[in-house]
């Protein structure tokens, strides 16, 4: 059946769900994903459909390529059910970290090609953050929120810092800040009852403040993007509530960058409203799986391939 709008929100990934490959069977598929990728090439100035579609996977997994790869492939997606489902305005919409961007032209708040521009610079600017204050992230698994708050500012200390970075879901909340701390946070996670205390593979540590360093250079660049008022209600990061208009976004946007990602409590603040489906668009379904853990009787569609629209495209004719 088809998804009713006014129950349905759109969802949009960020950094860990790309792989080479990303969007091509999708634009060769439909023109209006290849539209965006040609457009993407346009923007930037070199082949960087042929990055996400052939890799090198080491290139594709830089954070500069990364974000603008994730960004693209969702607009993509959204384009393609936008052609099919022509009218559907959904009930809200929120993106996970980098995915807020695409959220927001999903909104209408954002044109494409300045959020292109914002999201590769976005990229530049948090590997810069990354190069002059390197830090890690963890992964803890099976300990709630308050108790991973406990471990890091106990695990924190004047000079270095730990703090929670992504509540994905129950059970699966990403920490950062300078290694050390992070390191005596996993520990103290782990004492306090963790399954699990997994070291990410990054240098760079995001949502916390070690990303302060590039902070002025990024409110610059949200400003030059010029965001306008979000014409679907849209759920922001940082206070995991409806941001009312383009200074709301504009705000949320550049704090997020040191701020925690409050997935949990958005997907809670959109159930609440009375979203019933979630639709995923972009590559992978990480955010789908997340949804099951934060709510089990929340539907969640994941569109990012042609087969997937092949299937909602049956199932709604």
């Amino acid at each position: 059946m088809t998804p009713d709008p006014l129950s349905t929100a759109f969802i949009f990934p960020g950094q860990g769900s790309q792989k080479v490959g990303m969007g091509k069977e999708l634009a060769a598929a439909h023109p209006e994903a290849a539209a965006i990728f040609q457009q993407a090439d346009e923007t930037l100035g070199f082949a960087f459909s042929a990055l996400c579609w052939d890799g090198p996977e080491a290139e594709l997994n830089d954070t500069v390529n990364t974000q603008p790869a994730l960004f693209v492939h969702s607009v993509a997606a959204l384009r393609v059910f936008e052609k099919l489902q022509p009218g559907f305005r959904p009930a809200f919409v929120a993106g996970h970290s980098l995915g807020e961007l695409s959220a927001a032209v999903a909104a209408g708040a954002l044109d494409f090609a300045a959020g292109l521009r914002l999201v590769r610079r976005r990229g530049e600017l948090m590997k810069q953050a990354g190069e002059r204050s390197p830090g890690g992230m963890a992964a803890i698994l099976g300990l709630d929120i308050p108790a991973v708050e406990t471990a890091c500012a106990a695990a924190s200390t004047a000079d270095e810092v730990a703090q929670v970075a992504n509540d994905n879901c129950p059970g699966q909340v990403v920490i950062s800040g300078h290694s050390a701390a992070v390191e005596r946070a996993m520990e103290a996670t782990k004492a306090a009852g963790a399954k699990r205390a997994l070291p990410l593979a990054v240098s760079i540590a995001a949502h916390s403040p070690l990303m302060a360093s590039v902070q002025a250079e990024f409110a610059a660049a949200i400003a030059e993007a010029n965001p306008a008022d979000p014409g679907v209600p849209m759920i922001g990061n940082v206070d995991a509530a409806p941001l009312a208009d383009a200074a709301a976004l504009s705000a949320d946007l550049e704090a997020q960058l040191t701020a925690r990602v409050r997935w949990t409590e958005s997907i809670q603040a959109m159930r609440a409203a009375g979203v019933q489906t979630f639709i995923e668009l972009g590559t992978g379904s990480v955010l789908t799986g997340l949804l099951k853990r934060i709510d089990a009787e929340a539907g969640g569609i994941a569109l990012g391939e042609p087969a997937d629209f092949d299937k909602l495209t049956a199932e709604t004719g």
